[in-house]
Parts: C-alpha cells; structure tokens; sequence
C-alpha cells in the first residue's frame, strides 16, 4: 500500500503543532474511548501525554500493535544460517516503521544447530539494543514438530521435521534464556500431548498448527492445555474431507483462540468473515507470518530452504505449487482487511491486533510500563492506515516524512 500523507500547507493545525527546539505536539483522540488527547515530545521522547477540552483533527492514537508471528521483514530473515543480532534488531525497528510495536520472532522448522543460531542472534540482539529487547515480547516456536505431510507441513523443510523431544527443547529454552513463549506443533505426533503438558506447566502458550490431526487428538491437546491456533485455515492441505476435518474441529473449540493471516490469500474474505464471527472478537488475534519477503520486490526468493514466488498481489508461493509459504503483509495490512471483509470497527479490529495478544501472553502490565503508542490517520472510505508517528519506550521511533517537516 501507497502511504497517503497531507500536504504541509492542508495538515490541520490540531494535528502537529511547530514548536521551537524539537518539539512535537500531537493532538488527537484516542481509539479505544474517543478522548481527546495531546502528546508532547521533546528531543524524540514523550514529555507529557494528558486530556484535552477538543482535538478537531483526524488524528488516532492506539497502542502499537504487536505481532507475535514474525518470520522476517524487509528483506531480513530469522531463518538462515547466516541470521546476526544486527539483523534482528533492524528487522524489528523495520517493524517500527509500519506500526508494529512488539512481537514474538518467530523461527521455524530447521536443525538444531539453525534453530540455535536464531535463538542466539534473537538474545544478542536484545542485550545490545535496549529499546529492541523492550520490543520482544518472547520467541515464537513454530515447528519443529509438526506434521510432515505435503499441504500442512507448508513450506517448512521435511527433512527437519521431527518427533517431540523434551531435551532438545530444553536446551533451546537454555539458549533462548528461558524467552520461547509459544510453541506451534501438530498434536497427533508421537508424544505430543505429555509434551505440551510439559510446555504448559512451564508457562508456554501452546498452540496447533501445521497439523494433520484427528478430532481426538485436538482434544486431548486442548485437554492437555493448548490454547490457540496458528493462523487457522493454513498450513493444512489443498483439498480435505468436507466434514469433520482439522479445520472446523478447531473453529469449533470454544477453549482455542485462533490467530489469523487476514491478507485476503491465506483467507480469502469470505473465509475470514466466517471465522471471526465463529470465534468471536474475545478469542481471535491478528497475525501477519510476514517472512523477509515483506517490504521486498515481487520475484521468486529462498525461504527456509525452499524456492518461494512473491507475487504483485503480496502472495507468497511455494514455486510451481498452490502452497502459501508465509505472507507479505503488514500487520497494519491485516486491520484493514478484518474492516473490509468482517464488517467490524476499526476499534475491533485494531483490538485484534494489540489488546488480544496482550491478554494471550499475559503482557498487559509490560506493554503498559511505558508509553507505546501509534499515532495515524484513518481513511474510511478506502479502509486504509495512514501511520504518522509510532513511539515505542517513551522514545518517538518512527514519524512520517511529512509530519517530521511539519515538527521540526
């Protein structure tokens, strides 16, 4: 998507105010309960944030998003061997750029060694850049003990794909410093279900994905204590039984939330209008499983061992096959789409993509510790995100063009 940014001579003046010495002064309302509000930043950190009589401007201010499935952006990938910690810190302050505040790296089926190597690079990056450990809310697992079969296996490399092993988990956690918060698996391989009791009883968000499992073996996961999802509808083959089949036993469980790839690809907006309906806003959650693609150039690229296709329309295939192989979307992306094809609120659906996550990491006193917020402009007829400004630790971390004239 194209930002749309105002003109300096046709920005209302309520927006931005000049101010002398590097000041900023926004004013707008907030999101979630319409109050007028004026933020004042100095030297790129917030000074004061407080209520105001009136705000005419069409200014929203929201808390920054957070992604907790992230495989990679603009062109930085936390699946190759040759992953560093600098790679890590500017994919996320990438991120920053397009209103994605927090999230949870998210690395994927490969050896022990690559997964380590993520892992480091992840735990380097965030002792060495502050403001990008603050970002970081844990480390997402996705695989590598998932289904190998062709369609729900997506584009994760077979030849990595294995059984559920405690051990080897356990020293990955030792790498990660006790930081993976979420481990997507399928529950019908061999001793999956005392293995995600393990994970539970040490505070791990479990979740289903990539899975080939039958009725009875979602139960038992969900008995066992998996909570969620992985972007439902995906990862699972082209063509599967009418009813009962993986994907409505679990659209189906009231005890599992469900994080969704609204890029109208991996759901197609029918699809995904179903799907919130069916879960409900209390038990769904926004996702982009953006890979390095994100940001980049249509073409065909490598990921995760695999020849990949992104095409015009932000699609990303496996080459010569009908598989999706991650997306290309922003998470901002996702919002808009959840307006246009669910028919919800832009409050709702920003909601699925910042107060949902936080309540299924438990991160709300983190997240609310200090001042993260995104500052943008909402075009309702178009249903599109004109960010502006996103402050993410009190620090003023990104700001449009634009408005950066407009304030210095």
């Amino acid at each position: 998507m194209t930002k749309r940014h105002s003109s300096p001579e046709n920005s209302p003046e309520s927006i931005i105010d000049l101010a002398p010495e590097g000041r900023h002064v926004y004013r707008g309302h907030t999101l979630f309960n319409n109050t007028p509000t004026e933020i004042v930043l100095a030297d790129g950190r917030v000074q004061t944030i407080h209520e105001i009589g009136a705000a005419n401007s069409d200014l929203w201010i929201a808390p920054a998003l957070i992604d907790i499935q992230v495989n990679g952006f603009a062109g930085f990938d936390l699946n190759v061997a040759t992953v560093t910690s600098e790679d890590v810190s500017a994919m996320v302050r990438a991120l920053w750029q397009v209103g994605t505040g927090f999230l949870c790296p998210t690395v994927v089926t490969g050896s022990f060694e690559g997964i380590s190597n993520a892992f480091c690079a992840i735990m380097e990056a965030c002792k060495s850049d502050p403001l990008v450990a603050r970002s970081i809310l844990g480390i997402h697992l996705e695989g590598p003990y998932i289904s190998a079969e062709d369609g729900p296996r997506g584009a994760h490399p077979l030849a990595h794909v294995r059984e559920p092993d405690w051990d080897e988990f356990q020293r990955w956690q030792d790498i990660a410093e006790g930081q993976i918060t979420i481990v997507t698996l399928a529950p019908e391989k061999k001793g999956a279900i005392p293995f995600i009791e393990k994970l539970v009883a040490n505070g791990i968000v479990v979740a289903l994905g990539h899975t080939d499992a039958s009725a009875n073996d979602i139960q038992a996961a969900i008995d066992a204590g998996a909570r969620l999802s992985t972007h439902l509808g995906n990862g699972a083959h082209a063509l599967i039984r009418r009813h009962p089949n993986y994907i409505w036993e679990q659209l189906g469980a009231d005890e599992l939330w469900a994080s969704l790839i609204v890029d109208g690809h991996h759901l197609p907006p029918a699809v995904a209008k179903s799907m919130i309906r069916a879960k409900t806003l209390d038990r769904c959650l926004l996702v982009s499983d953006a890979v390095a693609l994100a940001g980049m150039k249509p073409g065909i690229y490598q990921f995760a061992g695999k020849s990949v296709e992104l095409a015009p329309e932000r699609c990303v295939r496996l080459v010569g096959t009908e598989y999706l192989a991650g997306s290309a979307i922003e998470l901002a992306r996702g919002i808009e789409n959840s307006v246009r094809f669910a028919g919800i609120t832009l409050e709702e659906a920003v909601s699925l993509a910042t107060l949902q996550p936080m309540r299924l990491l438990n991160a709300e006193k983190r997240v609310a510790a200090q001042t993260n917020l995104i500052l943008f402009e909402w075009d309702a007829a178009q249903c599109e995100i004109n960010l502006l400004a996103t402050i993410i630790g009190n620090e003023l971390v990104y700001h449009s063009e634009t408005r950066s004239t407009e304030g210095n």
